[in-house]
This record gives structure tokens, C-alpha cells and sequence, in this order.
């Protein structure tokens, strides 16, 4: 009897692998070979933290039209900024086509999409498919990201995480939020970096 193709299954993909979001959290980890999603003001910071989780190079794509593109000399203090490599689409219908590709190349372990809206339930699940085949075929089980816009809403994503400043535990703090996860349910983390030894430390909200 022929075996099916894992990517023809009936059943979603299940990677073991995962990229931890801090070092001291191991509760708190994004699948690898999976599209994720962060929105909330502070979004970007959070695509930042992944970069630094990583080694080797790391794809961002945005539009190229967006006035809000990063500026990777600001990220000194997190990760290298040779290693952002930035991709800027001039068509709306390239930036969700050039993430998919990456994904499918397995050629970074993490790969960033800052979207100005949010992505069709078929386009997140062809970026699924495109990850586990760059799991497959390439060098890297590859973390997919997008950053969208306000509370966000991606259907179809692994997890989706919001992220925003909380001036309350000082001027380097934030709140996460686990919005959605498949196998884990919401909660709350407020997060802390010390200004003198750069490290993140973390506390349940």
C-alpha cells in the first residue's frame, strides 16, 4: 500500500522542535516549521527577541511603500545588524508570495513578515506547508512570523502573541500576552530588561 506524503495528510503537522522565546521560559516557545503571529505596539520588539534566540542570517520582509521600516542600527543592543536582511515587495500580492518562498527554502531559521493587514486563511496555510517542506529540503526548520497591525487575527496561525510597552515595571518593560495557542491556554507575562546586563527576566502578570 502506498504511504500518503506528509504534506497531503489529513493531519496537521505536528514539529517537537521549537525556538524558545527566553532562555529562562521554556514554557514560552514558538514550533518550528510554523507560522506564527505577533501584533501590538510593540510587535517588532518582539520579532527582535526571536532574531536574538537565533544564529545566521534573518529574512524581513515589509512593503516597500511602508513609512515605518527598521532600521537595523537601532538593534545593536539585542543582535548584530549585519544579519537582517531586508526584503521590500513593490506589490501588495509579493510580500505574502516572498515570505512563502523563504519559508520553502529552509534557508534561515527565522524569516519575518511585517504586514499591513492580515493575511487569508489560505495564504497562512500554504505558508504552513511551505515551512515543513524548507523543514524538509533545506537547512533550517524555519519560524515563520507575522507582524500585523492592532489585536491582529490571523486565522489559521500556530500562535498568536501581543506585545506592548508597560511603563509600570519601568522604562525597558512590556506585556505579553498569549492570545492563541493550539496546546496552551492565554496567559500573561510582564517582561523586564535589566539595563546593565541586557538580560530579559520574566514574570506571569
Amino acid at each position: 500500500m502506498p504511504v500518503a506524503h506528509p504534506l497531503l495528510s489529513r493531519r496537521p503537522a505536528r514539529p517537537t522542535a521549537s525556538l524558545p522565546l527566553f532562555e529562562d521560559a521554556p514554557d514560552l516557545q514558538l514550533a518550528k516549521a510554523r507560522v506564527h503571529e505577533a501584533c501590538g505596539t510593540a510587535r517588532r520588539t518582539m520579532a527582535v527577541w526571536l532574531a536574538a534566540r537565533t544564529t545566521g542570517p534573518v529574512i524581513w520582509v515589509s512593503p516597500a511603500w511602508a513609512q515605518d521600516q527598521l532600521n537595523a542600527d537601532g538593534l545593536r543592543d539585542w543582535t548584530d545588524p549585519a544579519r537582517l536582511i531586508f526584503v521590500r515587495p513593490r506589490r501588495a500580492e509579493d510580500v505574502l508570495w516572498t515570505m512563502e518562498e523563504i519559508l520553502r527554502s529552509g534557508a534561515v531559521a527565522l524569516a519575518v513578515a511585517d504586514l499591513p493587514g492580515l493575511p487569508g486563511l489560505t495564504q497562512v496555510r500554504r505558508m504552513h506547508l511551505a515551512a515543513e517542506t524548507g523543514a524538509t529540503e533545506g537547512q533550517h526548520a524555519p519560524v515563520g512570523l507575522l507582524l500585523t497591525p492592532g489585536k491582529g487575527g490571523a486565522a489559521g496561525v500556530e500562535t498568536r502573541w501581543h506585545l506592548a510597552p508597560d511603563h509600570t515595571a519601568g522604562p525597558d518593560g512590556w506585556l505579553l500576552e498569549r492570545l492563541r495557542a493550539r496546546t496552551a491556554p492565554w496567559c500573561s507575562w510582564q517582561i523586564t530588561r535589566d539595563r546593565q546586563d541586557r538580560v530579559l527576566r520574566i514574570k506571569t502578570a
